[in-house]
C-alpha cells in the first residue's frame, strides 16, 4: 500500500532544506504523483524510447534512480536485446527500496544497482540514459560536465532522456505556470501549507533553468539533436541524440 505524503502537513517554525532521507523514500510514490505533472507519462515514454534506442550489447543507465520506476520501464526491452542496466543513486534509503523494487524485473536481465553520486559514476558503452527530475538539484556548474561525460560515454545514435522543473523568462508565464503547479497539488489534496512549506524547503536545492538553457547545454556537450518530447506546465521531458 502506497504511503500518503503528509511531511509538510505540521506547521513548522523552521523548514529545512529538503532531501531524500527516509522520510521522503516512505512516501516519495505518492508525493511525486501528486506533485509533478506527467509523471506516469514521462516513464511511459520511457518505455517507448528504450525500444527505439536501446541496442543490443550496450548498456541504459538511470542516474537519480529513486525507486526503479524508470529502470522498470526499461527492463523488458533490456531483457529482450540482452542490454545491461545501472540505477544509480546516493540515498541509501531509496537505493534499499529501489532494491526491492527492481526484484521485480525478469532475473535473466544484467542489472547493477549502485549507491554512488551521478557525478562520479562512470558512463560506458550507453545507448539509453535517463535523468528524471535529478540535474536540477546539482549546483549549476556541475551540470555541464556531467552531461559532457554522458555524452562522450554514450555510443553514436544513441540519447539521453531529461526530465526537469523549468522556469521562464517571461515573468507573466512563469507566474501563470506556477499558480496553475500550486493548483495541480490542490486538486490532489495538498494544503496551502504544505505547498508553502515544500516550497521554502526546496528553494535552497532545487535550482530550475529554462528550456533554452537546456537544450543549448546539450548541444555544447556534443548531442547532436535536442528536442522537448512532452511538457506538463512548468515540467518538461527532453530528448537528446548523439
Amino acid at each position: 500500500m502506497i504511503q500518503r505524503d503528509q511531511i509538510y502537513s505540521e506547521n513548522y517554525d523552521l523548514v529545512e532544506e529538503f532531501r531524500f532521507d527516509q522520510e521522503v523514500t516512505a512516501v516519495f510514490s505518492d508525493m511525486i504523483r501528486r506533485s509533478v505533472p506527467g509523471y506516469g507519462m514521462v516513464i511511459s515514454l520511457l518505455g517507448v524510447l528504450a525500444d527505439r534506442y536501446l541496442k543490443s550489447g550496450t548498456r541504459g543507465y538511470d542516474l537519480g534512480a529513486s525507486l526503479g520506476a524508470s529502470t522498470l520501464a526499461m527492463g523488458g526491452v533490456a531483457q529482450d536485446r540482452g542490454c545491461s542496466l545501472i540505477a544509480v543513486d546516493n540515498s541509501p534509503s531509496m537505493v534499499e527500496q529501489c532494491r526491492e523494487n527492481l526484484a521485480k524485473l525478469n532475473q535473466s536481465v544484467e542489472l547493477e544497482l549502485r549507491c554512488e553520486d551521478v557525478r562520479t559514476t562512470t558512463i560506458e558503452q550507453a545507448s539509453l540514459v535517463t535523468m528524471n527530475f535529478t540535474l536540477q538539484f546539482l549546483p549549476l556548474v556541475e551540470r555541464e560536465p556531467l552531461l559532457r561525460r554522458i555524452a562522450e560515454g554514450t555510443v553514436a545514435g544513441g540519447a539521453l532522456m531529461l526530465s526537469e522543473k523549468v522556469c521562464f523568462e517571461n515573468s507573466e508565464k512563469q507566474q501563470q505556470l506556477e499558480s496553475l503547479h500550486h493548483a495541480f497539488k490542490r486538486a490532489n489534496g495538498y494544503s496551502e501549507l504544505e505547498i508553502s512549506q515544500k516550497r521554502s524547503a526546496l528553494e535552497a536545492v532545487l535550482i530550475a533553468e529554462t528550456i533554452e538553457q537546456h537544450l543549448q547545454r546539450l548541444k555544447r556537450v556534443g548531442y547532436a539533436e535536442a528536442e522537448v518530447l512532452f511538457q506538463a506546465l512548468n515540467f518538461v521531458t527532453i530528448v537528446a541524440v548523439r
